[in-house]
């Protein structure tokens, strides 16, 4: 693997680089992003730099400009230090840099920044160090120490609370009251434009000289929605300049403080903070990061090779610091790393991230589909819109009752010079059996009976509603299509009869189907309200004449499942010029999206994603036919395709290529190429690198409601050794190339392995002899 960070052979949770690029500072900066799922902060240095992206977000807190849809709001900087050293204002592209070193720490999130500075043949030692609070998910600190070998070196830093930021020059804040408290603590309020989401921003500056606290009150300057504090000193030959920075930031839609004072609150919570040092508030942070994280989910992989461990626990990482621990709030494609996306959540969430949270930290995953619950008002408006019935998911979500997000236009037309209309949110339409898909995933692994009954039911049975009032009756074939859809692969626009779309539609109306029946018999109350809210009883009529008559593509003479009902009739061109992993896609450089249309291209895994989710109804057969069409004709121009490529091909124990889509499928964001990674990271493909290490290499899945065990360990790995939950039971899986041993607590456990059950007392093990299949 090539990454664009440096690893540490003894160390697995750390990433860095001795290399200041002004080319990789957009790359640098997310791959060092610093979040605890509440708040947001890019890895841009404490000093401007050219090109940079300061992005602060807090989750949630929508907000939309007159004309545009709702996106997350850049928020005031934070992390902002002017320093000027005998009137030399710091910058690294004067003066000279030596010993330059930038490292994140992925078990606490600390990001550390060290180096020399030459300038007019003076050198001055930095070291900054800041991390966001696991611990107070409104607290972040920072901290640079300044030394020299010179004599009376004079340093001037202005540090505060800088509001003017935007979103690419869109500013959704409005000023509200700023001032100084007890000649010590900064604040500045403001709120957004078109949400009205109040903030209050607050920060506090300690600057001690050889770790003695000054006696010094700062400066303070104000400019429009801004405010600093400014210091100006002396610093001796060897004496060491510290300033430590807490700061916070309070919405008005924190759910514990909805309609308290944020002036007064986050004002008296930063006084609190600011009485315990820097180390000790890390400490706090560092436990919590064990305690809530790391303790309830382990991925170990023995290779002599430790980027793909990096991989896993910066993909393990990056999920948790973006997110949210509310269930109004679900994660973005680019988490709170970056603009892109505008914070919306798609069926990234659904399809690739939440697998991890499932058998990782259940309670998690029932928030974030907490999330889809609450977002039924927004579906059922877009239904409606739509002339549908049931919940039509939105393709982009924000705000869950705001229902559709998606933007009207993109990029231009290469051919034409137009903005593109982007069709994914009025006819992508398989976000809604995403979702019913996940919820399944959920109820079969946790057994949360309460969540089935309180919400998961509820929300498969709308979906299934959508469904069937979506269907088309072809009455010449007498069956039901769904025309005029774009799958999975979004270089098909308007297609008919996608087979991602139409297999999951089926499966949905069948999953609506058992569960009407168990709510008759067995839960007559829940029955009666949702049949009162739903009109479940006509609904279920229409479920049960339609069913079997929704149109599958079906496998042709050749055992190819066509994608849709025109894309095997299409032209086949050459494509390996355009498999590259660079993320920036090469093949609109040469054809638009009309040309593509007319091509076998597909940009993502589209019928292979269906072969994969849905595995145990195909043969291998099948699988390995699909997979030989299919695979030559995909660019893998989204960050989703990889990871699933890699378990499709771990599957049918192609390890050859498995490994080769696996190591492409990490270095979508830690890779050395700058790709969109720089509008922030793609939080889908760190949950594939999950997927693909314990989905596929570590074999876990479902099959007829059960968990299934058949690794394919990869022939350079030594062992793997992973950790899930199983209906309450915590079960501990140790792969080596002899052997499996599977091991739970907390109750007993029964499992699949190569067609053979095995169960499992507590506290007990049990070893498999195992042996790797080769290609």
């Amino acid at each position: 693997m090539k990454f664009c960070v440096d690893t540490d052979k003894r160390n697995s949770w750390y990433i860095g680089t001795d290399n200041f690029d002004t080319m990789m500072i957009n790359k640098i900066e997310s791959v060092m992003f610093q979040g605890n799922g509440y708040l947001g902060i890019r890895g841009v240095s404490e000093e401007r730099q050219l090109g940079e992206r300061r992005d602060m977000f807090v989750a949630g807190t929508f907000d939309a400009f007159p004309g545009e849809v709702t996106e997350l709001p850049n928020l005031p900087d934070l992390v902002n230090m002017e320093i000027k050293i005998d009137k030399e204002s710091l910058s690294l592209n004067d003066g000279s840099i030596e010993d330059y070193h930038k490292y994140l720490n992925l078990k606490n999130g600390e990001l550390t920044r060290t180096f020399d500075w030459i300038i007019n043949d003076k050198r001055i030692n930095f070291r900054f160090s800041r991390f966001v609070s696991m611990r107070d998910k409104h607290l972040f600190v920072s901290k640079v120490e300044i030394s020299s070998d010179q004599n009376n070196l004079n340093i001037q830093i202005r540090s505060g609370i800088d509001g003017q930021q935007s979103n690419s020059e869109t500013q959704h804040m409005i000023e509200g009251n700023k001032r100084l408290y007890d000649g010590q603590y900064i604040q500045l309020m403001s709120e957004t434009q078109q949400s009205h989401i109040k903030f209050a921003f607050n920060v506090k500056n300690d600057a001690y000289i050889d770790g003695i606290l000054l006696n010094m009150k700062p400066y303070i300057n104000m400019g429009r929605r801004q405010i600093f504090c400014n210091y100006d000193l002396n610093l001796n030959t060897d004496q060491k300049f510290t300033l430590i920075k807490y700061a916070n930031v309070y919405t008005s839609i924190d759910r514990n403080n909805a309609n308290s004072d944020l002036s007064t609150l986050s004002l008296e919570r930063l006084k609190y903070n600011s009485l315990s040092n820097y180390d000790e508030l890390l400490q706090k942070s560092t436990k919590s990061w064990l305690k809530n994280v790391w303790q309830k989910d382990y991925v170990k992989i023995d290779s002599d090779d430790i980027k793909p461990q990096v991989a896993i626990n910066f993909a393990r990482y990056q999920l948790v610091a973006s997110t949210p621990d509310d269930n109004r709030m679900n994660i973005g494609a680019k988490g709170l790393t970056g603009e892109g996306y505008k914070g919306h959540t798609f069926w990234d969430t659904e399809i690739f991230m939440l697998p991890y949270y499932i058998y990782a930290n259940p309670a998690v995953a029932q928030k974030l589909l907490a999330y889809r619950y609450l977002g039924l008002t927004g579906a059922h408006k877009k239904a409606q819109k739509n002339n549908y019935q049931g919940a039509q998911f939105p393709w982009e979500a924000a705000w869950p009752e705001d229902g559709e997000t998606a933007p009207l236009y993109g990029s231009a037309d290469i051919i034409t010079g137009e903005a593109m209309k982007i069709w994914s949110g009025f006819i992508e339409q398989h976000i809604t059996s995403d979702i019913v898909i996940s919820v399944m995933e959920y109820l079969n692994a946790t057994n949360d009976q309460e969540f089935a009954k309180n919400m998961g039911y509820e929300i498969i049975l709308d979906a299934a509603k959508f469904w069937v009032s979506r269907l088309e009756y072809d009455e010449d074939r007498d069956r039901y299509e769904i025309t005029n859809v774009i799958g999975p692969d979004e270089y098909k626009e308007h297609v008919n009869n996608n087979a991602f779309t139409n297999y999951t539609a089926k499966w949905c109306i069948q999953k609506a189907i058992k569960i009407f029946n168990t709510l008759k018999e067995n839960y007559p109350d829940i029955y009666v309200h949702l049949n009162e809210k739903m009109n479940l009883k006509e609904t279920y009529n229409e479920w049960i004449d339609k069913v079997n008559k929704i149109y599958l593509p079906r496998p042709n003479v050749d055992g190819v499942i066509p994608q849709d009902d025109q894309y095997l009739s299409k032209r086949i061109i050459d494509l390996s010029r355009y498999q590259t992993n660079n993320q920036v896609s090469d093949i609109f450089k040469s054809y638009n999206l009309t040309q593509i249309d007319g091509m076998q291209i597909t940009k993502q895994a589209d019928v292979l994603l269906l072969l994969n989710l849905f595995g145990d109804r195909f043969d291998e057969k099948i699988k390995r036919i699909n997979w030989n069409y299919y695979e030559p004709k995909t660019t893998h121009d989204s960050s989703l395709s990889l990871s699933t490529h890699a378990m499709m091909a771990s599957d049918l124990r192609l390890n050859k290529e498995a490994y080769e889509f696996y190591e492409k499928a990490c270095e979508i964001d830690l890779g050395t190429h700058i790709g969109k990674a720089s509008q922030g990271l793609h939080l889908a493909a760190c949950g594939g690198i999950w997927n693909a290490t314990v989905k596929g290499f570590g074999g876990l899945k479902v099959v007829n409601n059960k968990l299934s065990l058949d690794p394919n360990l990869p022939a350079n790995w030594q062992q793997l050794q992973y950790q899930i939950h199983w209906h309450n039971s915590l079960v501990k899986v140790s792969i080596d190339h002899s052997k499996m041993i599977v091991g739970v607590t907390d109750g007993d456990l029964e499992f699949i392995s190569h067609g053979q059950t095995y169960r499992v007392i507590d506290g007990k093990t049990v070893e498999l002899d195992y042996v790797v299949e080769k290609s």
